[in-house]
């Protein structure tokens, strides 16, 4: 009688509650961690390979308005006569050249 008395009192001042609910969950986690993550990657692959295109089309899109805005600036330079046109515009047609080629390389890789 006496140990019902003493379990009611340590539950209703809020000190075996806790510990139980903390239990429960280090029970429940450590299930939930021993599953194998396969079905997840499944996932992410299929999730990555359905944006590709729409990523791929606008990093080619974005490459096309930096490069008319990089060849706006270069041909400003060339027509103000400054002496570093043959830099800008070697920096704006590699980053040009850049945008393509990661496009294509990353096609590749994912095997599209």
């Amino acid at each position: 009688m006496c140990k019902k008395i003493f379990v009611k009192e340590k539950i209703l001042k809020g000190k075996l509650l806790p510990r139980i609910a903390a239990m429960t969950l280090f029970i429940v986690s450590s299930v939930a961690y021993g599953q194998d993550g396969v079905a997840g990657i499944e996932e992410a692959n299929t999730r990555v390979r359905g944006y590709f295109d729409v990523g791929c089309n606008l990093m080619y899109a974005v490459g096309a308005i930096l490069g008319l805005i990089g060849a706006v600036r270069v041909y400003q330079k060339w027509s103000n006569g400054h002496p570093d046109t043959g830099s800008t515009a070697a920096a704006w047609f590699g980053s040009c050249v850049f945008l393509v080629i990661v496009a294509t390389v990353l096609k590749s890789f994912f095997g599209l």
